[in-house]
């Protein structure tokens, strides 16, 4: 599934779907000058941020799952690392600064097109709050995770994964192949 699209980001002029020469999946290719405009997932950043033992999470102000609780996350940003886009969400969202102590989970998404990549945090001074995109925040313990107020599947694979490991040090890699 390619998103629609029109007109060619570098001439303006009509594109076509079509199988260009040498590949074999269908792109949008430009009628004119030939440009080929590749698709690609949205990379997903976001920390698992805890302090003394407990987590981080944030209930979210904006659409999708408006008043749902996730863990601090968005899009990576161009010229940024996985952990350096980890870090500035959760600055974002939960006003905390992280140590990024190892990548906790990959969780790929086709159907929307995105791969969520959380990593195991530390928050370093114990200090959070509500940012711009976070009606609250709070540190929980495991047995107050609001799971039926979870925003999305992939948080809740990281949440899980945690506590069924909360000190594994190494790194492990999961997809999820089909929609919820």
């Amino acid at each position: 599934m390619l998103a629609a699209m029109q007109f060619c980001s570098s001439c303006g002029k009509t594109l076509s779907l079509r199988i260009p020469e040498g590949d074999n999946t269908m792109r949008h290719v430009c009628d004119s000058c030939g440009a080929i405009h590749y698709q690609n997932p949205k990379i997903v950043v976001g920390c698992l941020p805890v302090y003394e033992g407990k987590i981080l999470l944030c209930k979210r102000a904006i659409d999708p799952a408006y008043g749902k609780w996730t863990l601090p996350a968005g899009f990576m940003e161009n010229g940024e690392s996985l952990e350096a886009g980890a870090a500035r969400e959760t600055r974002e969202e939960a006003e905390a600064e992280v140590r990024i102590l190892r990548l906790h989970s990959v969780f790929s998404i086709p159907h929307i097109h995105q791969v969520h990549f959380f990593f195991l945090a530390e928050i370093l001074d114990g200090r959070f709050g509500a940012g711009k995109e976070t009606l609250e925040a709070k540190l929980v313990t495991a047995e107050e995770i609001p799971w039926d107020e979870i925003a999305f599947g992939s948080v809740r694979f990281a949440l899980k994964r945690y506590l069924d490991a909360p000190h594994q040090m190494e790194t492990h890699v999961d997809s999820y192949l089909k929609p919820q």
